[in-house]
């Protein structure tokens, strides 16, 4: 994974701005995640790469740890935050993995955001450890927002691109990933060791690890296959909101879920009694 982000530089910080790719992930995200997040958090973002996110969260008066497996983007973070004036503050930019999150305390956030990880975790028993972290260090009540790739959505860009799309024939390769999630790729530089899940077992999954669902949505919604007018709508300050508004009311149909790009997992730490 460090090396497969670390050709990407700069256009990791970009995407989320690129109409053709994650402007509407990023406003959907953005609108839902602070429908759930009480006010002066401490957040974790976990997988934050270039620290979109955490610029984002410290600007709203949250504090907030980015943390992520690739040096060479948290070096874009560092670039990109340093000297900035927020209401809130990232604390602290480290290198870590999902899996082991023991630099932290028990129940030290009131937040994490999980916007990557899970879907570069094909091995069961690390998405099992993984959760198990993002639970031991969230404070009872406290919400975990989790993106996760849909199976179908790995099958979709193999179809796509003219130099994968040979594995369709493939039986081994198919059933890996149609009946296990999981995704390999030997082509250099492209996206590997992915995992893709089955909407309908990831609110049971997280439940195991203390978490009560509190939505799980298509963070295109219905913007997928669309991104050729992205540009035009973008530009439209007032039309694009509207257009996010209405995503974000029909992102979590059932219709639309297994068809996403990317789902966005929003789970409340079950209170201790």
């Amino acid at each position: 994974m460090r090396r497969y982000y670390a050709q990407f530089g700069e256009r990791e910080w970009e995407r989320l701005s690129n109409p053709a790719d994650g402007v509407v992930e990023f406003a959907v995200n953005r609108q839902v995640i602070a429908q759930y997040l009480p006010a002066g958090a401490r957040v974790l973002d976990i997988g934050g790469g270039p620290g979109r996110y955490a610029l984002w969260l410290a600007s709203n008066g949250h504090r907030v740890v980015l943390a992520d497996l690739s040096a060479d983007l948290l070096a874009i973070a560092r670039d990109r935050l340093h000297g900035i004036d927020t209401p809130g503050a990232v604390e602290e930019m480290c290198e870590a993995d999902v899996c082991n999150l023991s630099r932290w305390n028990d129940q030290a956030f009131d937040a994490v955001l999980c916007l990557g990880p899970f879907y570069h975790l094909p091995d069961p028993e690390d998405r099992q450890r993984a959760a198990a972290e993002l639970a031991r260090v969230l404070r009872p009540g406290g919400v975990a927002f989790v993106a996760l790739m849909p199976r179908l959505s790995l099958l979709r860009r193999t179809l796509w691109l003219a130099d994968e799309r040979h594995r369709i024939a493939q039986p081994e390769w198919m059933a890996r990933l149609c009946d296990e999630g999981v995704f390999e790729n030997d082509v250099p530089g492209r996206f590997t060791e992915g995992y893709g899940a089955r909407p309908e077992e990831i609110d049971p999954f997280f439940a195991e690890h203390g978490f009560t669902m509190q939505t799980l949505l298509s963070s295109e919604g219905i913007s997928i296959g669309l991104q050729g007018m992205l540009p035009d709508l973008v530009r439209d300050e007032s039309l694009f909101q509207k257009t996010v508004e209405l995503i974000i009311e029909t992102a979590a149909e059932p219709s639309i879920l297994g068809l996403a790009n990317h789902l966005l997992y929003v789970g409340r730490r079950t209170q201790v009694a």
